[in-house]
């Protein structure tokens, strides 16, 4: 816990070196607001030690929703909140032991498991450029994971849970279609601590059906892919990826 709040500390210092004097303040006050549905195709492991086997999961959907405040005041950094939920299920066949804190599985015995890896993503970030054909944001993200690992055999049940913080860089950067009412974008969260590594990356197509004084509206099509590897964060070790599509809608207020 103590490597991850100084890693917090030194991007969010490096980041508002960088960026503070150059940051272009909003002109008015902002809120966005939006949700995501993605559909996940999951794969990976996960465990209590270092190697641990491939394991099957089962196509979910996800949601996301999220909420950011922009302002005009310089140097102080604006706010995004997004809540991920990131729960998956799997059954597997063990080819071979398979060991989950102190609890031991056979082999040639089915194993069911839920993967719970949902997080709360802490963004501050500025805007660097931004104008009606081009916007660039630049930024830390603290992701707070509160989640679990459940593991079922015939007769046994194993479960631990994870409560950590992952720093992690945010960058963001938005290209308007000339003529036309489509934005196209991409999204970046990443950071390798260590043996740790996350990966949050999305990319998509936005339409504004709706642009007027009292609101915006867009209309998100898009692709995600969620990448984490931990290394013994609170005795759990994964890699593990989550992929797939995704639609969503975001108000700007």
């Amino acid at each position: 816990m103590r490597k991850v709040t100084m890693a917090v500390a030194l991007l969010a210092s490096s980041v508002g070196v960088v960026a503070a004097p150059q940051a272009n303040a909003d002109t008015v006050f902002g809120v966005y607001a939006g949700a995501q549905a993605w559909q996940t195709d999951t794969s990976g492991s996960f465990g209590s030690e270092q190697m641990s086997p491939d394991f099957s999961f089962g196509d979910e959907q996800q949601g996301s929703a999220y909420i950011a405040f922009e302002h005009p005041i310089p140097l102080i950094p604006n706010v995004k909140v997004r809540q991920n939920d990131l729960t998956t299920d799997g059954s597997h066949l063990l080819d071979e032991e398979f060991s989950f804190f102190g609890t031991t599985f056979a082999a040639d015995s089915r194993l069911d498991y839920t993967a719970d890896l949902s997080h709360t993503d802490y963004t501050f970030y500025y805007e660097l450029f931004d104008n009606d054909l081009v916007s660039f944001d630049l930024g830390v993200t603290a992701k707070r994971v509160d989640g679990s690992i459940e593991v079922r055999g015939q007769q046994t049940l194993q479960g631990q849970s994870t409560d950590g913080w992952i720093p992690t860089l945010y960058s963001q950067v938005r290209v308007g279609i000339p003529a036309t009412d489509l934005t196209l974008y991409g999204l970046a969260n990443a950071v390798s601590i260590e043996d740790s590594k996350v990966e949050d990356y999305e990319f998509g197509v936005e339409y504004r059906p709706i642009e007027n004084l009292a609101v915006d509206v867009n209309l998100q099509l898009g692709y995600r892919v969620f990448n984490v590897e931990l290394d013994d964060l609170d005795g759990i070790y994964s890699n593990l990826e989550y992929k797939g599509p995704y639609l969503g809608v975001e108000f700007h207020f």
